[in-house]
């Protein structure tokens, strides 16, 4: 056991893991606890978790809506640095645990508590994401995780541990899988999902119809940006909360935003994840297309070179790190001329880009034509291919010479 504490600030969902926490945590470290409840979209019932906090026996409960800031200060960043994390997960977990852990601390700092908790288990990469965050923000926190202290090790010993003193089991409809949600996804892992060769339950998705059943029509949407940043679907104004609803709605309603993953976690192991990003993967893909017209070849390059270094920052809980914070400035600045319109087709899980345009366009149709211009000499490729084939025929004359021993 770690040092002494009197106050703890818990991140509380008011389900069975962190009802136990709680209880466990004034046993254990006779401490007081204050129980935090992040809204970030979940669509649970975030009042009532503080409510029960209370009853459960916390000193002081917070219910905290920060929808608009994950979305203004974690997706669309991380919406700008075209982020995938091993070529499919758009990160939406990775990102939120800063945000809860960032208020957790805030909230420690405003009630002089000595320490914070988290529900993550041991084996998971949430616990790294949390405590990486902590630290970060408050150098001298202290953190309890009670999964990697306790002898408790699994729901049934929740729920004993809750009986034997008398107190109420959250009842929770039982799923043979674990879920998490936010305003931009839905991740699923754990239970009937642990075989990678096992599909996905029927009925498990939550955001997005099945493909196969979606509209036989296609469904044509525009999506408007600004140095970036999404700001208006179908020509219609919105600020970040209610562009992100609309397109998770839009898209969802087509199928789209489906990831069936095995993943590497940074604590070493493999994992199959399941994620359901619907409004993220019509954004990703309209963002792309804005780009194509708007970006310097090279300028372009450099960002996608450095993106998987920045998702893998994001991915392992370095949000709040020197190395994420400056690619973040650079990706930031790439930016800047990313303003204009994509169209884009959505039909069955599917989406495909028709159209974009900009006032920052970088392309010319007088200049890539077929027919004839007055603006590209074609002679001039002959010199430019020969200067570039030259170390190619260099190194063949070597290798005709030496009998290809290249010595």
């Amino acid at each position: 056991m770690s040092n002494s504490v009197n106050n703890v600030v818990l991140a509380y969902s008011g389900g069975l893991d962190t009802s136990v926490i709680l209880t466990w945590l004034k046993e254990t470290y006779g401490a007081e606890v204050i129980a935090f409840t992040a809204d970030i979209g979940q669509g649970e019932e975030v009042e009532e978790a503080r409510v029960k906090a209370l009853a459960t026996g916390a000193k002081a409960a917070y219910a905290v809506d920060l929808q608009e800031e994950f979305v203004r200060d974690f997706v669309f960043p991380v919406l700008r640095s075209g982020a995938l994390y091993e070529g499919y997960y758009l990160l939406g977990t990775s990102f939120a645990r800063p945000l809860i852990a960032k208020h957790m601390v805030d909230i420690a700092k405003k009630e002089g508590a000595d320490a914070v908790s988290h529900g993550a288990t041991g084996k998971g990469n949430d616990q790294v994401r949390f405590e990486l965050s902590a630290y970060a923000l408050s150098p001298d926190i202290q953190v309890i995780a009670p999964w990697r202290e306790w002898d408790i090790r699994g729901r049934e010993d929740c729920i004993v541990y809750l009986q034997d003193r008398g107190m109420d089991v959250p009842v929770t409809r039982e799923k043979p899988y674990s879920m998490d949600a936010n305003l931009f996804h839905i991740s699923y892992e754990g239970g009937v999902l642990e075989d990678p060769w096992n599909e996905p339950p029927a009925g498990m998705w939550r955001r997005t119809v099945d493909p196969e059943a979606a509209p036989d029509e296609a469904r044509v949407v525009e999506v408007d940006f600004e140095h970036g940043n999404p700001v208006a679907i179908d020509g219609e104004r919105l600020g970040p909360v209610d562009l992100l609803r609309t397109a998770n709605e839009i898209a969802g309603a087509h199928g789209v935003g489906r990831v069936d993953l095995v993943e590497n976690r940074f604590v070493g192991m493999k994992s199959r994840g399941c994620y359901e990003t619907p409004g993220g993967t019509l954004l990703f893909h309209a963002h792309k297309a804005v780009e194509q017209v708007t970006l310097d070849r090279q300028v372009l390059r450099m960002r996608d070179e450095m993106m998987p270094s920045y998702a893998q920052a994001v991915y392992d809980g370095f949000w709040y790190a020197p190395e994420r914070e400056a690619m973040q400035a650079f990706m930031d600045h790439v930016q800047q001329p990313v303003t204009g319109t994509a169209r884009l087709k959505l039909y069955k899980g599917s989406v495909s880009i028709l159209g974009r345009k900009s006032p920052n366009s970088l392309y010319r149709e007088d200049v890539v034509t077929f027919e004839e211009d007055d603006v590209y000499h074609q002679g001039d490729a002959d010199g430019f291919i020969k200067l570039n084939a030259l170390r190619l025929r260099i190194a063949r004359q070597l290798a005709d010479k030496t009998g290809g021993s290249g010595a």
